[in-house]
């Protein structure tokens, strides 16, 4: 038996949203975080660590440096970079570096030899890693908290990751969905996916009540804590 056309699935081809610099939406939760972005190379300190939790947005600033610098992403068992190097290293409070190469990267680029963005969960003072010096120049750097995303942070994501899929999200749509989303950046981008895929697939404009649809769902697939 062959589907009807309302009940064919489309297929999720993916749109990946860029993580450029051009892209990157500049809200209160992470303005101080931008602004420093920007203003590279002009440093007080060589060493960054951008700080937030999951979905907080860590992850596009890194890329947003790395497209204007040309940074490189440190992977554990790299050899020590040339000077005048800039490195990201994510998840540095949890990616399973070996102590002794981050602490030759990051005080290569305290000795003024490039620079380095950091990305953690955790902040400097509360790093659990067992070399002193190493603990020492991460909390010398300077420290850069991302907020929870906010409300106007929220919107132009979703406004911006709609654009790119050419679905139209008007305010009343954005106002119904805001305290009904998972409220961290991935949690965006995950609904504006499906809520792609549900337009597609019912052939329809997006809707209040398939809106509500998507929302229900991902709402019931996120684990209740007991």
């Amino acid at each position: 038996m062959t589907r009807s056309r309302a009940q064919q699935l489309p297929l999720d081809l993916g749109s990946h949203p860029s993580l450029a610099r051009d892209d990157l939406v500049v809200s209160e939760a992470n303005a101080l975080a931008v602004g420093a972005v920007d203003a590279w190379p002009n440093w007080p300190h060589p060493v960054v660590v951008v700080v937030g939790p999951k979905g907080a947005g860590k992850t596009h600033l890194a890329c947003a440096w790395q497209d204007l610098s040309g940074a490189a992403l440190l992977q554990p068992g790299d050899p020590q970079p040339e000077p005048g190097f800039a490195i990201v290293i994510e998840d540095i409070d949890r990616a399973g570096f070996d102590e002794t190469e981050l602490f030759a990267v990051v005080n290569a680029a305290r000795l003024g030899n490039g620079f380095v963005l950091a990305t953690s969960r955790t902040r400097p003072a509360l790093l659990r890693m067992r070399t002193p010096d190493l603990l020492s120049r991460l909390r010398a750097a300077t420290t850069l908290e991302l907020a929870a995303p906010d409300d106007d942070l929220l919107v132009g994501v979703l406004v911006k990751l709609a654009a790119d899929r050419q679905l139209e999200l008007d305010p009343r749509l954005l106002d119904f969905a805001l305290p009904r989303m998972n409220r961290s950046l991935d949690g965006a981008a995950e609904l504006v996916r499906r809520l792609d895929l549900a337009t597609l697939a019912a052939r329809e404009r997006l809707s209040r009540p398939l809106l509500k649809r998507v929302l229900d769902e991902m709402s019931a697939e996120t684990p209740r804590s007991s």
